[in-house]
C-alpha cells in the first residue's frame, strides 16, 4: 500500500528515580522496545529523563556525569536494528560547561546533540546554577561514543519523509521559541522535551501554548513533560504529553500516571505542507543556515494511522465552544448581508421559501439582518413558488415559518407558466428530464429577479457550498442572485445553524417548525410527489449523502489530499455505517461531479465565506472550466 503521509510519533513518561540512573536507564529501554513493537518512527523522552531533572546539585557530581553518560551509551546501543528514532534528556559536559541536551539516537548512534537554549531563571528552577545556555557554545561537533556526533541548537533531522527539530521545555515559553526558527528552516515536527510543573492552571495554559505555536508554525508537536518520579521536595510534576498538529490537540495523554506510560498518534506531514504551501513567510527568513543530519534508518513506513480519529463531520464543531461557532457563523451571514443590503439601498429581501433546509437558513439570516440594522421584517418578501413536485409538508412549513417570522408573504404558482413554456419550446411534459426539472428552477429565478425590479429589491440567494461543489443547482436558475448567504455553508453545517438557531435564538413553535424542516428529505421537489403525497425525488438518492460529499470536500478542497487518502480516511470514519464500495462509488461521483461543474461556479454572485472551504472564483477558488482532469 501506497504511503499516506503520516509519522507515527510517540510521547513517553518512565516510571523513574531521581539520580538513580541504572533504574531509569532500564525503564527507558523498556519503553524504546515497547515503541519499537508499535511501529513508532519517532519516540522522545522528558528532559533530563535518565538522571531526573531534579537532580540539583548532584548534576555537579563527577560520577553522576559519568554514569549518565554511559547510560546514554547503553541506551543507544539497545536502539540497534530498530527503525525507530528515540530522543532523550540528559546532561553533557563540553569544554568544562554542562549543557542541559536532548540526544538523538538511530540504530545504536547518536546522531546529533541540541542543548537547551533557553534556561529557567525561576527560584524552584534556576537552572542556570548548573547549566550553560546552548546558544553560548561555539562547539559544532563532539566526539562522542568513538565517532562525530553535531552538537548545537541549529540541527535539522531530515529522514526520506519528514523533517523534525527539537526544542525543551523553557524554549516554548521564550518570546521567540526556537521551534519558530526551526519550522521556518523546514522543521515539520517539533518534539519537546519538558519538566514542567503542576500548579493549578499551569495545564490548560500550557496546552494552549502547545496548540498555537503548532498553528502559527504550521506543524506536528509533540511534547512530553517528567512525571510523578520527580522529587517533590518543593513541587510536583505530572508527566504531561500532548500531540498537536496545525492548531488542533490531536492526542492527550493522562496526567499524574504512576508508571511508565506512552501517548501515541500520527501526524498528518501531508496537511501541514498544504498549509505551508499556502503560506509564503515559510521562505521569507533566512537567518543563518542551519545545518541537517540525514537520518536514513527511520524512513515513513506508517501507512494506516490507527491511532488517529476522523470526524465524520469535519465542518462541525467538537468541544466546549460550539454555541460559539454557531454564533460566528450567524454573524458571518448576517454581518455580510447587512453591508450589502445598506450599499445598495435596496428596499426589500427577495427570498424563494420552499420548506426546504437552505431557503430556511436564507430566511432566518434574512430576519437576523433586518433586526440587526434596524429594518421591519415587512421589508423581507417571502416567495413560495408551487410547481409539480411541491408537497403538503415543505409548503405548510414554508407558510407557517414565514407567519410565525413576521414577513412579508407572496405566492405565485409555476405550474401554469411553465406548462406554457413547455408548449413554447416544443416540449412533451410528459418527459420528466432536465428540461422538465431545469425549467422549474429558472421559472422561480426570473420570478424573484423580475420582483426584484418591481421594488427595488435584492434576491438572497439559497444555494449552499455542498451544491456549488457537485453542481447540483440549475444553471442560470437557482445557482444565481444577488447575494448568496449560504454560499461559504456546507449542507451539513445548514443542518447544523438550523438547529442551532431553533434552540438559541427563535424557540417555540418557530423551532417546532424548524425541527421538522431538518427532518424532511432534501429535494428539489421538481417532480411530482407520490400518490400519498410524499416526496419521489430524493437528492442523496442522486448525488449520494451530503455527510461523505461535506467529508470529501473538506478534505479535497481544504488540503489537496489525493483520491486514494479521501477513500482512507473516510473508511475509517464512517466504518460503522457505509461499506467501502458505496465510499468509493460516491466519492467517484464527487470527483466527475466537481470537476465538470466549474462552470457554474466561475460566476458566482458574491456571498460570505465561513469556513476555512470557499468556492469563490474571486477568492478561495480559482479553476478553469474546461480542465480535464483525472483522478486515480
Amino acid at each position: 500500500m501506497d504511503k499516506l503521509g503520516y509519522v507515527r510519533v510517540g510521547a513517553a513518561v518512565p516510571e523513574m528515580r531521581v539520580a538513580d540512573i541504572e533504574y531509569n536507564k532500564q525503564q527507558i529501554i523498556s519503553m524504546i522496545a515497547e515503541a519499537a513493537k508499535e511501529n513508532v518512527n519517532v519516540v522522545c523522552f522528558p528532559e533530563l529523563c535518565i538522571t531526573g531533572y531534579t537532580c540539583a546539585d548532584l548534576f555537579f557530581l563527577q560520577d553522576l556525569q559519568q554514569q549518565a553518560l554511559s547510560a546514554l551509551e547503553d541506551i543507544c546501543y539497545a536502539t540497534r536494528s530498530l527503525s525507530t528514532i528515540v530522543i532523550v534528556g540528559c546532561p553533557l559536559k563540553v569544554d568544562n560547561n554542562l549543557y542541559n541536551c536532548s540526544f538523538v539516537l538511530s540504530d545504536g548512534e547518536v546522531i546529533g546533540v541540541v542543548p537547551k537554549v533557553n534556561l529557567p531563571n525561576t527560584g524552584e528552577f534556576y537552572e542556570k546554577r548548573w547549566f550553560t545556555p546552548g546558544r553560548d557554545s561555539h562547539v559544532k561537533t563532539l566526539d562522542l561514543f568513538s565517532g562525530d556526533v553535531p552538537f548545537g541548537h541549529d540541527l535539522l533531522f531530515t529522514t526520506p519523509d519528514y523533517v523534525f527539530g527539537i526544542e525543551m521545555c523553557e524554549d516554548l515559553w521564550s518570546p521567540l521559541p526556537p521551534s519558530t526558527q526551526l519550522a521556518i528552516q523546514g522543521a515539520e515536527i517539533i518534539f519537546n522535551l519538558s519538566s514542567s510543573n503542576c500548579i493549578t492552571g499551569k495545564h490548560d495554559f500550557r496546552r494552549r501554548m502547545i496548540t498555537q505555536q503548532s498553528a502559527r508554525v504550521h506543524c506536528g508537536y509533540v511534547y512530553t513533560s517528567s512525571g510523578v518520579g520527580e522529587s517533590s521536595t518543593d513541587v510536583v510534576f505530572s508527566g504531561s504529553t500532548y500531540i498537536a498538529e496545525n492548531g488542533d490537540m490531536i492526542a492527550e495523554g493522562e496526567r499524574f500516571r504512576r508508571s511508565s506510560n506512552m501517548l501515541i498518534s500520527e501526524i498528518d506531514i501531508e496537511r501541514l505542507r498544504t498549509d505551508r504551501q499556502r503560506n509564503n513567510n515559510f521562505t521569507a527568513d533566512h537567518q543563518g543556515e542551519y545545518r541537517r543530519v540525514s537520518v536514513t534508518a527511520a524512513s515513513c513506513n506508517i501507512v494506516e494511522p490507527e491511532h488517529r480519529y476522523f470526524s465524520t463531520t469535519p465542518f462541525l464543531p467538537e468541544g466546549t465552544d460550539v454555541e460559539s461557532f454557531y454564533s460566528d457563523v450567524l454573524s458571518i451571514q448576517t454581518s455580510g448581508l447587512a453591508k450589502r443590503w445598506e450599499h445598495t439601498h435596496a428596499n426589500t429581501l427577495i427570498i424563494g421559501i420552499s420548506g426546504g433546509l437552505d431557503s430556511t437558513l436564507a430566511l432566518l439570516v434574512s430576519c437576523l439582518t433586518a433586526d440587526l440594522i434596524n429594518i421591519p421584517r415587512e421589508k423581507i418578501i417571502g416567495v413560495t413558488m408551487p410547481g409539480f413536485g411541491t408537497s403538503d409538508r415543505t409548503y405548510q412549513n414554508a407558510l407557517h415559518l414565514m407567519n410565525k417570522l413576521g414577513i412579508t408573504q407572496r405566492e405565485i404558482s409555476i405550474a401554469a407558466a411553465v406548462t406554457q413554456h413547455f408548449e413554447d419550446i416544443g416540449h412533451d411534459p410528459t418527459m420528466r428530464d432536465i428540461t422538465y426539472e431545469n425549467s422549474q428552477a429558472r421559472e422561480r429565478t426570473q420570478i424573484l429577479m423580475d420582483m426584484a425590479n418591481q421594488d427595488n429589491g435584492l434576491v438572497v440567494g439559497t444555494g449552499d457550498l455542498s451544491e456549488l461543489a457537485l453542481g447540483w443547482a440549475t444553471y442560470n436558475g437557482d445557482q444565481m442572485s444577488m447575494y448568496g448567504v449560504n454560499a461559504g455553508i456546507p449542507k451539513t453545517l445548514v443542518r447544523g445553524v438550523v438547529n442551532y438557531a431553533a434552540m438559541n435564538i427563535f424557540g417555540g413553535e418557530i423551532a417546532t417548525i424548524l425541527r421538522d424542516i431538518i427532518d424532511t428529505p432534501v429535494s428539489p421537489e421538481l417532480l411530482p410527489t407520490d400518490e400519498d403525497g410524499e416526496i419521489t425525488q430524493k437528492t442523496e438518492d442522486k448525488v449520494g449523502p451530503y455527510e461523505l460529499h461535506d467529508f470529501f470536500i473538506y478534505y479535497f478542497m481544504r488540503y489537496g489530499f489525493s483520491v486514494k487518502k479521501i477513500l482512507y480516511m473516510a473508511d475509517q470514519a464512517f466504518r460503522d455505517k457505509y461499506d467501502h464500495d458505496t465510499i468509493e462509488h460516491w466519492l467517484q461521483v464527487f470527483v466527475r461531479r466537481f470537476v465538470s461543474q466549474q462552470y457554474k461556479r466561475s460566476c458566482l454572485p458574491d456571498g460570505p465565506k465561513v469556513t476555512f472551504v470557499s468556492l469563490s472564483p474571486r477568492g478561495d477558488w480559482r479553476m478553469p472550466s474546461d480542465a480535464a482532469l483525472h483522478f486515480h
